[in-house]
């Protein structure tokens, strides 16, 4: 069952980064503009590389790899030497979330605007969560008995 929900995230971890994690406008009166994973990314590449490539392995590249490391480990393609790795990958993927709650904590502080919480954080906070779940879950299962 743990590999079959490993492999769910898969699917589910692109479809959080391109669901709107916020919703966010200057006024109340304009629009909001909505923010997905991707979308920051890309505004972060036009002005910061350097944060822009710590927020794409923590949010992209750490979660996938972890899952997809797990998937292996889980098939016997992967040996099981393999997890410690794999449970660091997940709790770096930790990280992108804390750094999401943050900012919305310190934009609603300033008062300057409106943010709305869409969806996918709740989804992107799910795989996350999911995942390290199952990688805890699955470490037990692999653990070499003594």
């Amino acid at each position: 069952m743990l590999r079959y929900a490993n492999l769910a995230l898969l699917i589910l971890f692109p479809v959080a980064w391109f669901a709107p994690l916020l919703r966010a406008g200057l006024l109340p009166l304009f629009g909001m503009s909505e923010i997905s994973v991707i979308s920051g990314l890309q505004s972060l590449w036009d002005t910061d590389v350097f944060l822009a490539l710590l927020v794409t392995f923590f949010a992209l590249f750490a979660p996938f790899l972890k899952t997809l490391g797990l998937a292996l480990v889980q098939f016997g393609w992967l040996d099981r030497r393999a997890m410690p790795a794999l449970t660091m990958l997940g709790k770096l993927a930790m990280a992108d979330i804390f750094l999401i709650a943050l900012y919305i904590t310190i934009a609603k502080g300033i008062g300057v605007g409106r943010i709305e919480v869409a969806w996918g954080l709740y989804l992107f906070t799910a795989c996350i969560l999911a995942s390290l779940g199952i990688g805890l879950l699955s470490y037990g299962k692999t653990a070499k008995p003594e």
